[in-house]
């Protein structure tokens, strides 16, 4: 009789955890949803502004391809070491999880330096924000993604020291999987901005 009450209690603490975890992953989905909306103004303004060169320049004599591909690549590659720390996690691995974590921020934070680089390049070059509605709009557009990874990369630095602290639990592992969701989700967002910023510009 004890034993069933233990079950029954043991099976009744598994449900309401997954019930927190599922509507703490819902209600991460409806943040970003919300980001989503964001970084579509964000596109559609930039749509209508791209032509709006001023007399500058425009994107073909500014954007360095190759240099944003390696970009791409590095946050690609970023997602992908993400998803081995969340294998890794899911077989109890802490260790792994960890390390998996770590090389995740390395790469999102070249990331993050290439694109800072790439600012103060421009800039240098007078072609700063103020130049005209065109790098305006780009500037602001990949700008707030920048803002996003970084924000992500302190993101990441918390769970690790979390991870140190309190190891693998139900919190951590909730925590995980909405960065996970956010990483990938910017992830996507680059994917787009590569495509329609850098790519239609060049080409």
């Amino acid at each position: 009789m004890a034993t069933d009450t233990l079950h029954h209690e043991g099976s009744v603490v598994h449900h309401e955890h997954h019930d927190a975890t599922g509507t703490k992953l819902f209600g991460f989905w409806v943040y970003l949803m919300s980001d989503l909306v964001i970084f579509g103004s964000l596109f559609a303004t930039y749509a209508v502004l791209m032509k709006g060169t001023a007399g500058g320049p425009t994107a073909a004599e500014i954007f360095e391809l190759p240099f944003v591909l390696v970009e791409t690549f590095l946050l690609l590659f970023s997602s992908f070491t993400f998803g081995m720390g969340v294998l890794a996690m899911n077989a109890e691995r802490l260790g792994q999880v960890k390390a998996w974590l770590g090389i995740t921020f390395l790469l999102g934070a070249a990331f993050v330096g290439m694109e800072i680089y790439e600012f103060q390049h421009l800039i240098h070059e007078g072609y700063g924000p103020d130049k005209s509605a065109f790098l305006s709009s780009f500037f602001t557009l990949v700008g707030t993604h920048g803002l996003h990874v970084t924000f992500g990369l302190i993101w990441i630095l918390v769970m690790l020291i979390q991870l140190s602290t309190k190891g693998l639990n139900d919190m951590t592992r909730s925590r995980i999987l909405c960065l996970s969701l956010f990483w990938h989700f910017l992830d996507i967002v680059w994917i787009c901005v590569f495509s329609f910023v850098y790519l239609m510009g060049v080409l």
